[in-house]
């Protein structure tokens, strides 16, 4: 009895050391950001900010949360003199809305948070983040734009258009005590690389990026406090065309004296007696005969070392034929705003995979992948030579460059050397579209060697947001044919192709790219700057131009404009932040005006359609070629768009809380539906129109344009047209990307499936066939049997068809939002085709959310990871007859895991956050 007393006491002395649940403390939050996932930013644009964090892994969910703002660390810890928000009873760990005290211009701002968890258990403090705001406001700018006198500006380019080299500008200052704290706040008509004392500011590349200039110009701010020093110091600035003075973006109007590229920057330092200020004004010098002769985006960039300039950029330089800048006052009509989301950087380098050489003294570096950005040279020269450049994603038979896709951009770099030797160059206002480099130029006589070239690849500053592979060696080439193209497109603005004469941003393929693209990378940001250009350009009667920056006129097309309504929809439901609803809404009415004045009984019969862009094997035009239009009629599908523009502001309006607004658009968009049924449908569900295509069943299905009724109808005839092409795909631009979601709907998912996996033309294993390492603009762009297509269009770096990663995340590998930001989410793959494993993982709002399975034996295997403060449905796929297993054992429902529907061909579970591991009979 003693001893059975003294082994309770022992136990109950564990038990109190170790603690009971409730005892054990809650880690801190994590991951703090402000507004569009910003951490800890500088320069920050947003005066209002929200404050976003994600619970530790091991804790199951939130039930309340408590911030502190202070406008120090000491006020922070002490007395929060800004904000804070008490104990609010509330599950939100995502975009809480700031509700202190006014925010100004150079405001530093410091936070922190903590959570108490759904079991009412308090955590400790968070880390502190903050955040820094830029200049706000026009006002806050002192300075003046600066540039090279017009008179010196007395050269003309190749086109006869006004030759703007690059300028070269610097001033010397003084500063007489030890610095504690500098910002430079600096921006250009063009594109600016800054240096103090000889040192590079930053690793930003063609900043400030492409907007539309002569409405805003976005600014940026760098922390010069560890740059300077007391005593005198440099600072230098290069500023060259870039977008805003190429034909990029003014086309074919030639260049006059008011689009010299010019600079704006001011420099604020606090020192130990004091502050001051140095802005941009008539006290700078600047030189345009310096090394970098001429740089452009669409022809390339010249270097002659013969005026390189020393140390220009550095004190004590003799600026002797140095002449004093120009200088323009601000336009109050242009707004400097900061810049909103990350500049493009030197992201990743890419080795040669092999040379050849189809003459003597040409040599061809091939990369093995088409990417873009700018190559790094290391070439053995004679002094008076010149290298030459070129590039090229493709190669003629004859192992030449093949350059006719580009166009009239004559996309070459030239060196030219000051001494023997080897030269280290890389250009720096400029960016090519390539896999292949050949060189011609360099010293006679010398083995082209690998290490001479590599490839530095640009753009704009994201990191990867997810995973997807699978058992198939060609769908994982295709995700990664998929994620370059994304990589190689996004470069300050979502362009089209980035290699020819156009690198636009066309509003059609981004609104089709968008969900795929925030599978792949987190570009929140870089959407909301892309969509505050969007507002900028909106035409007063309401139409969207086709391509934002405009520079291609203000005609909108439908399909295209929709992306004012479709983005921002996107973006909301897979971040959950109601803000990019809110920002957007006035466009996305004001373009549901201007389709209502096309409108004629709600079908739209005069707005201008691009069609479903090369959709393949369509009627043949004028010249005997495939119209690139497609055979789907255009007031189809703009009818079709109308609806679904108006039904997502509808949606919009709900989650605003405009309650009237969204009944005038409920009502709106059921009787467009009805006039859509009845102008292009019969009672048999097939088209009226005398040429069937897949694009308009998919349009119909997809945008929910038919009633119930006709439904089974409508799917029979979508099944017969693509098996009347032997299952095959025959849509463009618009129809590819809504294809497998029509088929899933259709419950037709084993069709998709199988195409799929077609590796006959048209299809996305076609492409990879003939060599693809990016998507294609037409599937055949290119075949083994017949070259090059004749017809043109042929960019080999053209993101649109990558729109099929969203179903290989959604259903291939089974994740995606049921909730708006997955607060609730969905796992549920479907297995098909030739794959026997997938997996893919998604950096969610919460935290990481993963699937993988695997199928082996007759036994299919899910693992699944849900993050903090969600929860999921999880559909197993597998014979429901036969017992479920989680984690090893038979299914038992426990507070974790509840059954939720069981039959048919899957098992249906509501999960609490977790890993989890589920097997089942197939």
């Amino acid at each position: 009895m003693k001893n059975s007393c003294f082994y309770l006491l022992i136990l109950h002395l564990i038990f109190i050391s170790c603690g009971t649940s409730s005892d054990i403390e809650l880690p801190s939050p994590e991951a703090l950001t402000v507004s569009e996932r910003f951490k800890n930013p500088i320069g920050f644009y947003d005066s209002i900010p929200d404050f976003s964090w994600k619970l530790p892994t091991s804790v199951q969910g939130q039930s309340a949360y408590a911030i502190v703002v202070a406008s120090s660390l000491d006020l922070l810890e002490k007395k929060p003199d800004l904000w804070k928000s008490g104990i609010v009873k509330s599950d939100q760990s995502l975009f809480v809305k700031y509700e202190g005290k006014a925010l100004t211009s150079r405001q530093k701002v410091y936070w922190k948070v903590k959570f108490w968890d759904n079991k009412g258990k308090e955590s400790h403090w968070s880390e502190t983040a903050h955040f820094e705001l830029g200049l706000l406001r026009n006002s806050d700018w002192k300075g003046k734009w600066i540039h090279i006198p017009y008179e010196q500006l007395n050269e003309t380019d190749y086109l006869g258009s006004l030759l703007f080299r690059p300028q070269y500008i610097r001033k010397e200052i003084q500063i007489p005590e030890d610095v504690k704290n500098a910002r430079l706040y600096i921006t250009a008509k063009g594109v600016y690389e800054a240096y103090v004392n000889g040192i590079k500011v930053s690793d930003d590349r063609m900043s400030p990026g492409w907007v539309p200039y002569r409405k805003y110009i976005p600014t940026l701010t760098y922390n010069l406090s560890k740059l300077l020093k007391k005593g005198k110091n440099t600072i230098g600035v290069v500023v060259a065309e870039g977008w805003y003075a190429g034909r990029i973006y003014l086309r074919k109007r030639k260049k006059t004296h008011q689009e010299t590229p010019s600079l704006l920057c001011q420099l604020e330092i606090e020192h130990d007696k004091g502050k001051m200020q140095i802005v941009s004004d008539e006290d700078w010098k600047v030189n345009q005969n310096g090394p970098i002769r001429v740089s452009k985006i669409y022809d390339g960039e010249t270097y002659d070392a013969n005026f390189e300039l020393g140390e220009w950029n550095k004190n004590n330089y003799n600026e002797s034929g140095w002449s004093n800048v120009q200088t323009q006052a601000l336009d109050s009509a242009v707004l400097l705003l900061p810049k909103r989301f990350g500049s493009v950087k030197d992201k990743e380098i890419i080795e040669v995979k092999n040379i050849t050489q189809p003459k003597p003294d040409i040599a061809i570096f091939n990369f093995g992948q088409n990417n873009v950005g700018v190559p790094l040279l290391n070439v053995p020269m004679k002094k008076g030579d010149t290298l030459k450049v070129r590039f090229a994603e493709m190669l003629n038979t004859d192992g030449t460059l093949y350059t006719k896709n580009y166009r009239s951009a004559k996309s070459t770099d030239y060196y030219v050397a000051a001494k023997d030797g080897v030269i280290h160059w890389r250009p720096s206002f400029t960016f090519h579209g390539y896999q292949y480099v050949e060189l011609s130029g360099y010293l006679k006589g010398e083995q082209p060697q690998k290490n001479w070239v590599k490839a530095i690849v640009q753009y704009s500053d994201f990191n990867s947001n997810g995973t997807f592979s699978s058992s198939h060696k060609k769908l994982n080439q295709l995700q990664s044919n998929i994620r370059w193209g994304l990589k190689s497109n996004f470069f300050d603005v979502p362009t089209d192709c980035p290699q020819r004469d156009e690198r636009l941003g066309w509003t059609g393929d981004a609104q089709v790219i968008t969900p795929t693209a925030i599978y792949n990378a987190d570009m929140y940001a870089f959407w909301t700057g892309y969509l505050q250009s969007m507002r900028f350009e909106q035409i007063k009667n309401g139409s969207i131009p086709k391509v934002i920056p405009s520079n291609l006129g203000n005609g909108a097309s439908t399909g295209w404009g929709d992306a004012c309504v479709i983005i921002p929809w996107e973006l909301y439901f897979r971040t959950g932040d109601t803000n990019v609803l809110q920002e957007n809404y006035g466009m996305m009415k004001k373009w549901l005006e201007y389709y209502a004045r096309h409108a004629q009984g709600n079908i739209v019969e005069t707005m201008h359609a691009f069609g479903d862009w090369l959709q393949p094997f369509a009627s043949l035009d004028k010249k005997g070629q495939e119209g690139r239009r497609g055979d789907t009629p255009k007031n189809y599908i703009a009818t079709a768009y109308y609806a679904r523009s108006v039904e997502l502001t509808y949606k919009t309006a709900l989650v605003l809380g405009k309650t009237e607004d969204a009944n005038y658009y409920k009502t709106l968009y059921d009787a467009i539906k009805n006039a859509f049924q009845k102008r292009f449908y019969d009672n048999n569900g097939k088209t009226k129109h005398k040429i069937e295509t897949q694009t308009q069943y998919l349009l119909a299905i997809e945008f929910d344009l038919i009633t119930d009724d006709l439904k089974p109808k409508v799917y029979k005839h979508l099944k017969r047209v693509i098996n009347d092409c032997d299952n095959h795909l025959r849509t463009g631009f618009l129809g590819t990307p809504i294809l497998p979601f029509a088929l899933d709907k259709a419950g037709e998912t084993d069709l998709m499936y199988s195409i799929l996996f077609k590796e006959t033309y048209p299809s996305w294993f076609y492409s990879i066939n003939q060599g693809a390492t990016t998507m294609w603009e037409r599937w055949n762009s290119y075949t083994h049997k017949d070259g090059f297509n004749k017809q043109g269009m042929n960019s080999f770096n053209h993101y649109a068809y990558g729109a099929i990663g969203q179903w290989m995340y959604e259903r291939i590998a089974g994740i995606k939002p049921i909730e708006a930001g997955y607060k609730k989410i969905e796992i549920a793959p479907i297995p098909g085709g030739a794959l026997t494993s997938a997996q893919a993982s998604y950096m969610s709002p919460y935290g990481e959310v993963s699937s993988e399975w695997k199928l082996k034996n007759g036994v299919f295997e899910l693992k699944a990871t849900i993050p903090s403060n969600t929860t999921a449905v999880i559909k197993v796929f597998g014979n429901t007859a036969e017992n479920l297993i989680l984690n090893g054992k038979s299914f038992v429902e426990n507070e974790r895991v509840k059954l939720t529907n069981k039959g048919g061909e899957y098992f249906e579970l509501l999960v609490q956050p977790g890993s989890y591991v589920f097997e089942t009979k197939h």
